[in-house]
């Protein structure tokens, strides 16, 4: 299905470039701000989702302005028979913030999922990676851990410039 953004939907993606605003009725403030109903962002918003004009909408915070300065990429060579069922137990974990699959590279990368873990400290990281390591229990393989050592630039739905 193709979806043709017109000058409202332009102007939704520029309100929405630096994020939602951090208020009880962000969408209501949104729409008001561009003289929209908050009914008429939302469904656009949604037909823009559907279409595959924007993949989603999802708060993009910054962990160490929240205090957690270790933040560990762990990594799971899981039993492929048993990873559609343990992958969803890691990622409804409380300290994951996301997680994944990813098709392994051999014989140099085992692993075929990922979790990122945050903690106030790499031994609090450590104690949540044990926990995995509980969880995951026969199915495990093996595992590692990558460390952040700088924060990457995040930015969210930018419209391409013209020309």
């Amino acid at each position: 299905m193709s979806y043709v953004l017109d000058t409202t939907d332009r102007a939704i993606i520029t309100a929405l470039q630096s994020g939602l605003p951090l208020v009880p009725a962000p969408y209501a403030e949104v729409a008001a701000g561009l003289e929209l109903a908050e009914d008429e962002l939302c469904t656009r918003l949604q037909a823009m989702k559907d279409t595959g004009v924007i993949r989603r909408i999802a708060a993009a915070p910054n962990h160490y302005k929240l205090g957690m300065v270790a933040n560990g990429m762990t990594v799971w060579d899981v039993d492929d028979a048993q990873l559609s069922e343990l992958g969803p137990l890691v990622g409804a974990l409380d300290f994951v913030s996301h997680c994944y699959e990813r098709p392994r590279d051999l014989p140099d990368w085992p692993y075929n999922l990922f979790a990122m873990v945050h903690g106030s400290s790499k031994g609090e990281v450590e104690e949540k990676r044990a926990r995995i390591t509980d969880l995951l229990g026969d199915a495990l393989n093996g595992s590692d851990i990558l460390y952040s050592t700088r924060i990457l630039k995040k930015t969210g739905l930018r419209l391409r410039k013209k020309g």
